[in-house]
């Protein structure tokens, strides 16, 4: 079977299962759901999809990792924290919400096929500073994703309704909690991203370390999830503080690493 066969398939099951657990989740019974034996189909196309992209971003002996498959690699990463955090927290909505995501995500090097090697990819350091780099865009964005829903939530209940796909939510300390969680375990992968590129540079990529707009956006992304850390240590910020500082941050998170590979490959060619 083809990888477009595969990717196909990857992308309906994903569709079928959107449809369902939002349907539960309409019905009040998402979270319950996705802890049963329905909860446990995702893995297939998970599965799937982490096949694809092991074949794609590995394709020809390199390490392609062009704009489509850093998102697809991304969202890949959300639903499988999603996933597995569904055996000890009450994210059954969330996961729901992440699912048509993915159903699209699956699809995108398919569509948009482009290639972006990258050399010395047999190095240790390289591959530790790639990890790395995901994982902390992977939580980072699942932090900004809380963020927006805690925001979105918090309005609805001051104006008295909330929508009924969001009515099964965990309650707002639960989430804020599970956001600093993420938070402060993707500002550690964060550092260890920008530090190794920082010193191992000539190793990582050929050349020496270079300050450019995205090394400038990379940290000043750094700087803004410490403040907003230090601020929930110190004066314990939270509520819509904590939301427009995780937003801030994820922003110029976006514009350090997929921003500038955007301008490059989809415009500049």
């Amino acid at each position: 079977m083809s990888n477009v066969l595969f990717s196909w398939l990857a992308f309906t099951i994903y569709s079928v299962l959107a449809f369902y657990f939002l349907n539960a989740q309409m019905r009040g019974k998402g979270d319950f759901l996705s802890r049963g034996a329905a909860g446990h189909w995702v893995v297939v196309p998970l599965l799937l999809h982490g096949y694809l992209l092991g074949h794609d971003v590995f394709a020809g002996g390199g390490f392609n990792l062009s704009v489509v498959n850093a998102i697809s690699l991304i969202v890949w990463l959300t639903l499988l924290v999603y996933w597995v955090a569904r055996f000890f927290y009450p994210v059954g909505c969330l996961q729901a919400l992440v699912l048509p995501l993915a159903a699209i995500a699956v699809l995108l090097p398919e569509m948009f096929p482009a290639a972006h090697q990258l050399a010395n990819t047999g190095l240790f350091a390289f591959k530790a500073h790639i990890a790395a780099a995901m994982l902390a865009y992977s939580l980072l964005t699942i932090a900004v994703l809380h963020a927006v829903l805690i925001s979105f939530v918090e309005k609805r209940l001051h104006h008295g309704s909330v929508p009924r796909i969001l009515q099964n939510l965990p309650p707002l300390m639960t989430m804020e909690a599970l956001l600093f969680r993420m938070i402060w375990f993707g500002f550690v992968l964060l550092t260890l991203t920008l530090a190794s590129g920082l010193i191992f540079s000539e190793q990582i990529f050929g050349q020496a370390w270079q300050f450019n707009h995205k090394v400038l956006f990379g940290f000043i992304s750094w700087g803004v999830f410490a403040v907003l850390l230090w601020g929930r240590r110190a004066y314990g910020w939270r509520g819509r503080v904590a939301v427009h500082w995780t937003v801030s941050g994820f922003v110029f998170l976006v514009l350090a690493y997929l921003g500038s590979k955007f301008v490059m490959e989809m415009l500049v060619h």
